[in-house]
């Protein structure tokens, strides 16, 4: 029946047949633009099954040779399983045109059109029937290229850290309804089991990486989640790109520290590489020690390093557990990063360097142990009563405590002092009986070290005392020197310099 039905349509020739688009046989249509059907018996063979050859426009002839496409308005209920792939690889063509969101009032014909089109492409993947032949991945790719590849409009927020902050609202893409369609369509592909890797790597190659990690700087949150997942599976399914994607994102990172400080997706490719990092094998490359030291640890430096924080502390944390002996970087990197008049800054620096102490092992403390307790004695002096705070709960960790017992003769010597100050100076009660609570802990560590330090420190008070005692006496002896009124009888006139007679 079908044959017959075919047989009755006009032919055309092959030239007639690259020029001309057949029309879907719809009334409301505005993506056909060939002539439209008169006689209804041809409208219906046409919805049934239009096979003409594809233009060398849309696909290279080397791939697509041979290959004939549906009529792509046509539903994949209407058309025999034989045509359906050819069906898909037209649907994914007709979708290639973008749509205007300008107007966010403004919802034309062909954005439903084009809508509905992309949900049967969804559901059509989702139901397992689709082939991912390389005309396919050819139009796939080409389809998400076009639709997802953008140059996002320059940034107008006024705190100039790129990303959200919390008393900012984050804004949306209007044209999301399209483009989360085409999100999901991109999953599915790059997910799919039976999917040629070898085939498939030539159109998603370095190019589309790039560009799919430029759209990680996008402001729609939504749409970074979406690109995060997506990332994740390329990088797990293309082995041969998993080196260019880290030096990828390396170089992001480096733009983002060293040049602009503006990035809205640090957050999202930490967290991709947070799992990539817990996938590394031992012992571990060069080339990962170099991204810690060179990428992740100077992250710590740019003002919104609230915004990725989490996600940075998990991708430390991964590399110690990995490589216990990095501990030392960390640390090193943090004291060198610390900040001085930021105090929300040196909290969560407070929190990261618990977390790493916790998985630094003696030989690796004892490395740092000097620095890292003096800068300790600083926080536990912190006139902010947070920051105070927050050091002083160090001392509850049982392990930083282990740490810190076995290694009492060279510590306790290097913050008993801040103690002391905060006993006599600070004004916050909290800190007050926290820092008694830490004397305790040390009296019952070592009580004799204890005393001696005091000793010690009220003996240095007092050379203190004696040498600005000193020095009090000495500014008086100038200030009534410089007091003193000198008679007139006393005072020389000033002479003047003899004149040269000689012409110089």
């Amino acid at each position: 029946m079908l044959k017959q039905i075919l047989s009755k349509l006009p032919r055309k020739s092959p030239k007639s047949d690259q020029l001309d688009e057949i029309n879907s046989g719809s009334n409301n249509s505005n993506f056909s633009n060939g002539s439209q059907c008169t006689n209804g018996g041809n409208g219906l063979s046409s919805r049934l099954s239009v096979v003409k050859r594809v233009s060398s426009a849309v696909f290279p002839s080397s791939i697509m040779a041979g290959v004939e496409a549906v009529e792509p308005h046509l539903s994949f209920k209407d058309v025999s399983n034989t045509q359906k792939q050819n069906l898909f690889v037209s649907k994914l063509n007709l979708c290639c045109e973008v749509s205007d969101f300008s107007d966010s009032d403004k919802v034309t014909a062909e954005q439903d059109l084009k809508r509905q089109t992309l949900i049967e492409l969804a559901d059509f993947v989702s139901s397992g029937s689709a082939k991912f032949t390389e005309p396919a991945i050819s139009a796939m790719c080409k389809m998400c290229s076009l639709n997802l590849f953008r140059v996002f409009p320059p940034k107008c927020r006024s705190n100039g850290t790129g990303g959200e902050t919390e008393d900012e609202e984050p804004m949306f893409d209007p044209a999301w309804s399209h483009l989360q369609i085409v999100y999901d369509l991109l999953l599915r592909f790059v997910s799919f089991g039976s999917l040629d890797v070898k085939v498939a790597k030539k159109y998603v190659d370095h190019l589309f990486i790039v560009r799919l990690l430029d759209l990680f700087d996008s402001e729609d949150p939504r749409e970074r989640d979406c690109l995060k997942t997506v990332l994740h599976r390329i990088y797990g399914k293309f082995m041969a790109h998993r080196q260019f994607i880290r030096q990828a994102v390396c170089n992001i990172i480096y733009r983002f520290v060293f040049e602009t400080e503006r990035h809205n997706g640090i957050a999202e490719l930490l967290e991709i590489f947070g799992s990539i990092i817990s996938g590394f094998a031992l012992p571990l490359k060069e080339e990962h020690k170099i991204f810690l030291c060179r990428a992740l640890i100077p992250l710590h430096k740019p003002k919104s390093v609230g915004i990725y924080h989490q996600q940075l502390t998990y991708c430390v944390v991964q590399f110690i557990d990995k490589d216990p002996k990095l501990a030392t970087n960390a640390i090193k990197g943090l004291l060198k990063y610390w900040p001085v008049t930021n105090s929300q800054k040196e909290l969560m620096f407070i929190s990261e360097l618990e977390e790493v102490l916790e998985m630094t092992s003696m030989a690796e403390f004892q490395k740092i142990m000097v620095p890292l307790f003096r800068r300790i004695g600083c926080c536990l002096n912190s006139s902010h009563y947070q920051v105070a705070e927050r050091a002083h709960l160090l001392w509850n960790n049982e392990h930083i405590l282990n740490l810190v017992t076995h290694n009492r003769q060279v510590i306790i010597p290097l913050v008993f002092p801040a103690l002391e100050r905060n006993t006599q100076n600070h004004w916050n009660q909290a800190v007050l009986n926290l820092t008694q609570n830490v004397r305790k802990i040390l009296c019952e560590m070592d009580e004799e070290l204890v005393q001696a330090c005091k000793r010690k420190l009220e003996e240095e008070n007092s050379t203190l005392n004696v040498a600005a005692e000193r020095r009090k006496l000495t500014w008086e002896r100038l200030e009534s020197a410089a007091s003193f009124q000198p008679s007139a009888d006393y005072i020389i006139a000033p002479v003047k310099p003899a004149t040269c007679s000689v012409a110089c």
